[in-house]
């Protein structure tokens, strides 16, 4: 298959590119140093320019952001195979074409490149020197290369995926105006992962449109790793609970169609205590009032179990009464193997409550804040990834969402010519409209 040719050669390709960006950082965090200010640098000799750095912290925030959302991708690869192999049927579920929509390894693909283009970036970024180029314009052309890519009007270059999330992405910011459909709150679950995401984004913009952001205004060197992250900055926690919004925008939707209480206001109540910990989180941050901090570890905590709740009992289905002997499950289940969901269930409680063992390591340790956050995110992406599978599986079985249509289906006996009609139908793009022609035709 030429499809799985490509992946492979691009993921190759990554992984080439990865290693020599590893072994790049290495050799630079050990012979370049960051220095204090503008005076530090002698323009004399073009040499003394080799020995400086950016800050980590910076370039960490400018890259993390797109890999985040790059990885994400390519586990939903991973997902839609899954999904393929046990028998949930995600085209139903998300509404897709079942002539027209993106396989498993189109999906690892686009990752894939984005990838590829994501390392060489870093890498022209670690030599900007060698090649006199500015450091920071390789960032700025990596996200112009991404949106150029996402929002490419013609029908070209995997239009049909790029479109299905453009709409997606637009109900979401119009939220709770349009009808909640389940591939409209599952798009804006993923977004609740990609949170931090969201974050560094805004950290991007800020920091190319802040005069100050590099050394000298050269866009060569980044030493202040204070610059966009103020704790006054009040767009900054808007846009990390903006996911969480809406999600409980749509919920208030989903009961004023359904007027169901449960579960739409109890799953709203879910993202109100994400809220909720996001503002206090901007209090202490702006005001540095140490007694907040430990409001914001009881809000933590309370949101945490709740959120594990939901997870585990609503969007699993786990913990039924009627377990048909799979013990703390339910009784229908797809995946072969029943250990699976008992780790599942492990691993969500684990990470779920990670950012408490981050909250330790920033207080007690010396570990790198940065490095400490990327971590997390990463488990975080893995912990979403996990919760793809068994979501869509309960949905499959249960309609848990209620977001399927459920008919009585005629039993009476279809002859032939009906049969005929149904296969033109199901086969070809324009089916319907050859099967009216037919009709209209013997009519006449």
């Amino acid at each position: 298959d030429w499809t799985s040719l490509i992946v492979g050669f691009s993921g190759g390709c990554f992984f080439v590119l990865l290693a020599a960006l590893i072994a790049s950082g290495v050799v630079m965090n050990s012979e370049r140093k960051v220095p204090e200010g503008p005076a530090e640098i002698v323009n004399g000799t073009k040499s003394t320019r080799y020995l400086y750095r950016s800050d980590w912290s910076v370039v960490t925030r400018l890259y993390r952001g797109p890999l985040l959302c790059i990885l994400l991708v390519f586990l939903l690869g991973i997902n839609v195979r899954g999904w393929g192999v046990a028998g949930v049927n995600h085209k139903l579920i998300f509404e897709l074409d079942p002539r027209n929509h993106s396989s498993h390894l189109q999906i690892m693909e686009t990752a894939a490149w984005l990838a590829v283009m994501w390392a060489i970036s870093l890498l022209v970024f670690l030599f900007a020197d060698y090649i006199n180029l500015p450091a920071f314009y390789s960032p700025l052309c990596l996200m112009i290369a991404y949106l150029v890519f996402f929002l490419n009007p013609t029908k070209t270059v995997k239009f049909d995926g790029r479109w299905w999330m453009v709409t997606r992405i637009v109900r979401m910011i119009l939220a709770p105006l349009p009808y909640v459909v389940f591939a409209d709150f599952w798009v804006a679950d993923q977004f609740n992962s990609l949170a931090p995401a969201l974050a560094d984004f805004h950290y991007f913009i800020c920091f190319y449109t802040t005069s100050d952001s590099t050394l000298g205004n050269t866009w060569d060197l980044a030493t202040d790793p204070e610059v966009c992250t103020e704790g006054s900055n009040w767009l900054r926690p808007i846009l990390v609970s903006l996911p969480a919004f809406v999600r409980f925008a749509q919920c208030l939707r989903r009961y004023r169609d359904t007027r169901a209480k449960f579960p739409h206001l109890v799953n709203a109540g879910k993202y109100s205590t994400t809220l909720l910990t996001n503002f206090i989180s901007y209090l202490h941050k702006s005001l540095q009032v140490q007694a907040l901090f430990y409001v914001w570890c009881c809000s933590k905590t309370v949101s945490t179990f709740y959120t594990i709740f939901w997870d585990l009992k609503m969007d699993f289905g786990f913990f039924s009464k009627e377990d048909g002997g799979n013990k703390y499950l339910r009784e229908e289940l797809v995946y072969s193997s029943t250990y699976v969901y008992y780790l599942a269930i492990v691993e969500d409680v684990v990470i779920r409550f990670l950012w408490a063992v981050g909250v330790t390591l920033k207080k007690v340790t010396g570990v790198p804040p940065e490095a400490v956050n990327i971590v997390l995110q990463v488990l975080e992406i893995f912990r979403r990834f996990v919760w793809n599978f068994f979501r869509l599986e309960n949905e499959h079985l249960n309609n848990c969402g209620q977001f399927r249509v459920v008919r009585d289906i005629s039993i009476a006996p279809v002859d032939m010519k009906d049969q005929e009609e149904i296969l033109t139908m199901m086969d070809f793009p324009d089916g319907a409209q050859q099967v009216r022609r037919r009709r209209k035709e013997l009519g006449k």
